[in-house]
């Protein structure tokens, strides 16, 4: 049978599913700061108005131009179109889980919670400085680290100048916080 005519499985919408359900741990929300939602709304609408009708045009005028099963402007195009659509169902469903949590609220707070930008030191003295991020905003090799790591875990409720410890994956590890810092709040 031509591969034209045959259905591609579900399979990653289940694996996309899957990913959703197991990156945030059973009972909590899907915590967001309001510039991670900001970015994941710009890039749905960017899908939805914009990348999708694109790809729809090409792929009506591949389909006008006859024999399907040879056209690679529609083969690719139909294609491209499934991407798009399995991410705008997976960003809409990431939205639709959202909790918008404002780190501006602690502005001035010295204890450690989600959104805080923390400064700490290892049992080398080597200094570190991560921000507590969104599952969709994490962005380790700027330092945000989602809120379900361990370290992040670990530092959560802790003070700056206290001394925690957590199991790292080399064993366990203890930090002293030298900082934590808040974004101020907007003025209005």
């Amino acid at each position: 049978m031509n591969k034209a005519f045959v259905k591609e499985s579900d399979q990653d919408d289940d694996d996309e599913a899957a990913a959703l359900a197991l990156a945030i741990p059973a009972g909590s929300k899907n915590y967001i700061r309001p510039e991670g939602y900001q970015r994941i709304k710009e890039e749905l609408l960017q899908l939805i108005d914009v990348d999708r009708p694109e790809v729809v045009k090409i792929v009506h005028w591949a389909a006008s131009n006859g024999d399907r099963s040879e056209n690679g402007d529609y083969i690719y195009g139909k294609r491209r179109l499934r991407e798009i659509d399995r991410r705008i169902r997976f960003l809409t469903k990431r939205l639709d889980s959202a909790a918008i949590v404002d780190p501006s609220a602690h502005f001035g707070s010295d204890q450690v919670f989600f959104g805080a930008t923390v400064t700490y030191s290892n049992q080398s003295g080597e200094e570190r400085t991560i921000t507590i991020v969104g599952i969709d905003e994490l962005d380790p090799l700027n330092g945000k680290i989602s809120w379900v790591a361990p370290v992040a875990r670990a530092l959560t409720k802790a003070r700056e100048g206290d001394t925690i410890t957590f199991q790292a994956p080399h064993g366990v590890e203890e930090l002293d916080i030298l900082e934590v810092r808040y974004p101020a709040p907007a003025a209005d």
